[in-house]
């Protein structure tokens, strides 16, 4: 018998699926349009490469807006791909959160690119190309693409952050991240082999139905024991979580000011979709074996964030610190909630990364704002009296940080609020009593940056001024951090949409 031949992959695909990936192929069609912009502009006019960025970064948002208005209001999610695909209010969230952050980070670059005579527009493509992966692992419900999205993220982090090409810190730093970057990279493919290995399917939903009829027959299956530690050490790295935090501060330092401020939020975020991805929807019959990790490991980042950040002079490394304590927070959301019997947990994790994203963006913003030729602007002897000599960025600094440090009514005290509460629901009463004296910690690190700006001595009489894109970006994220402070509702209102996936009605966590 003659089998017919087989369609070609593409004639199987259908409008729909091509409607789901319009965000990834716009980003990524800018930015190939940018390098090959980039080829006949002058040097004298390569800073306009930003503006086709911010275009695609804009029409990719039209397009997401696009989508969501195809989402049924029962939660159903939209699949794509074959199932690789899963578009549903957790998707849609992270896509804009991806979107903005990357937008105010291009912003920041355009003056700090000119300053460092580093103004090439494949820097504006690196980021497109950063967050097309971050779409991937935040859609992805399939281990192929997931690693995949992980993987072009990942390098163009890497390139990025070795972006100074004259600068050995900044070479340094990129060789670091990579090199451990990449061998994280392999330790998570290991776990995931041995998943797919267990259930013979690389899609979530069915690894989540294998490990349930594995769970039953052999409880304490070494295997699945191994698999779900290696895949956690790969997710943890990601998010620089303790103790696979170590890269953290080396790479923040070096980095570019603006690099530095896309990962820490940004790349973050995408850390954190991939976790809530996978161990919600995928690894939830091992919740019993995650959580302790997860416990010890917020325990630990909150730990080694908040006392390394006491200790700092250097204003990017004291953030990068304050960034793994951070991470050691949001832990604890995850280990109160379980998405299905206590959503509060989650609905903490994405509002903290939705403030996270302007107030800490807004930090490295003020800390570009200030770089010269002769100053790095980066110490905390570089912003002192920066309230004589840049009044503004002296009080928006005091804002951001302020916020960071959970005080109301700025952003961010909703941030910790949530988590704390979903403590006390859940009746871990301990954990919300640590994680409250550790921000009492970080209270006190926040306000040593501040005391020097408004109580130090300036060594610099040179005024600081900010060109127009500087000044948006810090207006964006400054207004964003008062704004959703104290008119929370209709930002809580979209984080409980976000949720609404993790019902029975949507993918479920093991249907």
């Amino acid at each position: 018998m003659t089998l017919p031949p087989a369609l070609p992959i593409f004639a199987r695909f259908t409008a729909l699926d091509y409607r789901l990936g319009a965000p990834l192929m716009v980003l990524t069609l800018f930015a190939l349009v940018i390098l090959c912009l980039d080829l006949v502009l002058p040097a004298a006019r390569k800073q306009y490469s930003a503006i086709p960025a911010l275009i695609g970064l804009a029409v990719a948002a039209y397009a997401t807006r696009g989508i969501q208005r195809l989402l049924p209001e029962s939660g159903e999610p939209l699949r794509g791909f074959f199932g690789a695909v899963v578009i549903d209010p957790f998707a849609i969230f992270f896509f804009y959160l991806f979107l903005v952050g990357a937008a105010v980070a291009i912003l920041i670059s355009i003056r700090y690119l000119e300053i460092e005579r580093e103004n090439h527009g494949e820097f504006y493509s690196l980021i497109l190309f950063a967050v097309t992966g971050m779409m991937c692992m935040a859609a992805g419900f399939d281990l192929v693409l997931i690693f995949i999205g992980l993987e072009l993220m990942a390098i163009s982090t890497y390139i990025l952050v070795g972006f100074l090409r004259s600068n050995r810190r900044s070479n340094e730093a990129a060789l670091k991240y990579l090199l451990l970057g990449a061998f994280s990279s392999a330790i998570f493919a290991y776990g995931l082999s041995l998943f797919y290995g267990i259930s013979g399917s690389t899609n979530l939903g069915d690894i989540a139905h294998a490990l349930t009829l594995r769970a039953a027959m052999y409880p304490k299956d070494p295997i699945v024991l191994l698999a779900l530690l290696t895949t956690m050490t790969g997710m943890l790295f990601k998010i620089a979580a303790a103790p696979f935090h170590m890269w953290a501060p080396d790479v923040y330092e070096g980095a570019p000011t603006s690099v530095t401020g896309f990962m820490s939020v940004s790349v973050q975020a995408a850390g954190w979709a991939l976790i809530l991805r996978v161990l919600l929807f995928g690894l939830f019959p091992l919740r019993v074996l995650y959580v302790p990790i997860l416990v010890f490991t917020a325990v630990l980042s909150m730990t080694a964030g908040n006392l390394a950040a006491i200790t700092q002079t250097n204003i990017k490394r004291l953030l990068a610190y304050s960034s793994i304590a951070h991470v050691g927070y949001m832990l604890l959301g995850l280990v109160a909630s379980d998405g299905i019997a206590n959503r509060t947990g989650i609905r903490g994790i994405l509002f903290y990364l939705l403030v996270y994203t302007f107030m800490n963006l807004g930090a490295f913003a003020v800390l570009t704002s200030l770089r010269r030729r002769k100053i790095i602007g980066a110490t905390i002897d570089d912003i002192a009296g920066l309230a004589q000599r840049a009044p503004v960025e002296a009080v928006l600094m005091l804002v951001f940080l302020l916020s960071l440090a959970g005080v109301p009514p700025l952003a961010g005290f909703y941030g910790k609020y949530f988590i704390f509460l979903s403590l006390v629901e859940t009746g871990h009463y301990v954990l919300a009593t640590v994680a409250v004296l550790y921000s009492v910690v970080a209270f006190y690190y926040y306000l040593k940056v501040a005391n020097a700006m408004f109580m130090g001595k300036a060594d610099s009489t040179e005024p600081v001024s900010s060109p127009p894109a500087m000044g948006l970006a810090l207006g964006i994220t400054a207004v964003a951090t008062v704004v959703i402070g104290l008119f929370p509702n209709i930002f809580i209102q979209a984080v409980n949409w976000s949720v609404s996936s993790l019902n029975p009605a949507g993918i479920a966590l093991l249907r």
